[in-house]
């Protein structure tokens, strides 16, 4: 059931919330964290399909600011979505209106869960400095997402420069099973790794990501090629005794060679939206691989080939 109300405040909803909870029990009171999902018209429905879908593995009280007309007066338009109409956890659209999406921070502080987590999430273009960011600020985890702006690694590069513990970008978490994969990769003895390569879109973020943490954890130096993608289609381990190769030419399936096995064809589909959110939403302390990787990456000049 989803309850509106027009040109309010947040002491009505605040009223509504909690009027809620005491007709139907639990409520906030099973909410494990606040997720802030800074968005506005045109994304918000995809937003909010992706944090309720990840709400179901973290019930959660969704807070959409969803910035509308800053010349109108300034007013409050928010649609509570109740526990159980789409998910566990409780769903509020805020559409701001006028010089109240100036001061998003000061609408939403009201409507926290009280002594619980805050993630705030910017589903489109984000900050260049979250941790600064009004909403950024009453966050113990920001999350972005480079892949959305018109030019995704130079935006990746430049949030990188403002890093703070806390921050992570969805550009990282969509690296979760190629990271997985290659690293299984070398449990069995494969000698040396002397190189590696990374191939995928030009202009994709995480293929930029996925060189830095080889080079890193692996201490060579990293080729990034270009191909038409889509995202990331292969990468390639140069070892004394052969190669390690991982291509993925059509985003779901990847064959797995060894110098020393016959191919195999392993499951590698792109993830979507939710899956990567609700990974982000397991942890909630600082992701150190993922700051380390993203300096690295900040200080390489990788050599590139064009798309064959």
């Amino acid at each position: 059931m989803t309850l509106y109300l027009p040109h309010t405040t947040t002491s009505e909803i605040t009223d509504a919330l909690t009027a809620e909870r005491h007709s139907v029990g639990g409520g906030a009171l099973n909410m494990v964290l606040t997720l802030i999902v800074v968005t506005d018209e045109a994304d918000h429905y995809d937003a909010v399909r992706a944090a309720t879908e990840a709400g179901r593995e973290h019930p959660s009280r969704i807070l959409a600011l969803i910035r509308r007309d800053p010349g109108a007066d300034p007013s409050i338009d928010a649609e509570i979505r109740r526990p159980g109409t789409s998910g566990p956890g409780e769903a509020i659209l805020l559409r701001l209106y006028g010089p109240l999406g100036e001061h998003p921070g000061s609408v939403v502080t009201p409507l926290l869960v009280p002594d619980s987590p805050v993630v705030a999430w910017w589903p489109g273009v984000g900050p260049q400095n979250p941790s600064a960011d009004l909403v950024g600020r009453l966050a113990h985890r920001r999350i972005t997402d480079a892949l959305r702006a018109a030019d995704p690694i130079a935006d990746l590069r430049g949030r990188i420069r403002n890093y703070q513990p806390g921050d992570t970008d969805l550009t990282w978490t969509r690296l979760t099973p190629w990271r997985s994969l290659l690293a299984s990769t070398m449990d069995q003895p494969c000698g040396w790794v002397e190189s590696a390569e990374v191939t995928g879109e030009s202009d994709y973020p995480s293929a930029d990501l996925l060189a830095a943490w080889l080079s890193d954890r692996l201490g060579v130096g990293v080729r990034r090629n270009l191909s038409n993608g889509p995202g990331i289609t292969g990468s390639r381990l140069i070892t004394e005794d052969g190669d390690i190769s991982v291509q993925r030419k059509d985003g779901r399936v990847a064959t797995l060679s060894r110098f020393d096995q016959p191919e195999q064809s392993v499951a590698l589909s792109r993830r979507r939206l939710s899956e990567s959110l609700a990974e982000e939403l397991r942890r909630l302390d600082a992701d150190d691989v993922y700051e380390r990787t993203a300096k690295h990456m900040a200080d390489l000049r990788q050599p590139t080939e064009e798309p064959a």
